[in-house]
């Protein structure tokens, strides 16, 4: 069955200071466990703000790290899904699953594709 990568944008600036709300982590909790138990999800996770990342490249023949937060970039990976479906209509059947349970004042996009396997 094809796995895909699912990545949960993000504005940043735009984001609640205080984060997701007790009620969308429930919410949240209770989707997660429904998708690992139909053996949807393989893995997930959120992750920590550009201010404490990197960004590592490899341009001109030479490699540069540059520290967050990265300001040219509104939208961001704030979180991540490995999932497994039978087809792509499959997986954005859950990712809009995913994204409905947010409130209104969030701004969430999820790009979804397919892993290239061997």
């Amino acid at each position: 069955m094809p796995r895909y990568l699912s990545m949960v944008r993000i504005n940043e600036s735009e984001a609640p200071a205080e984060g997701p709300s007790q009620e969308l982590m429930e919410r949240m909790g209770k989707l997660l466990d429904e998708m690992t138990k139909a053996g949807f999800m393989l893995d997930t996770a959120g992750l920590h703000p550009t201010s404490e990342g990197k960004r590592v490249t490899w341009s001109g023949g030479k490699l540069s790290v540059t520290d967050g937060p990265f300001t040219e970039a509104k939208e961001v990976v704030g979180g991540y899904a490995i999932i497994q479906a039978k087809d792509m209509d499959e997986a954005i059947e859950w990712t809009k699953r995913f994204l409905e349970i947010h409130e209104e004042h969030w701004t969430v996009t999820s790009e979804v594709r397919e892993i290239v396997v061997g």
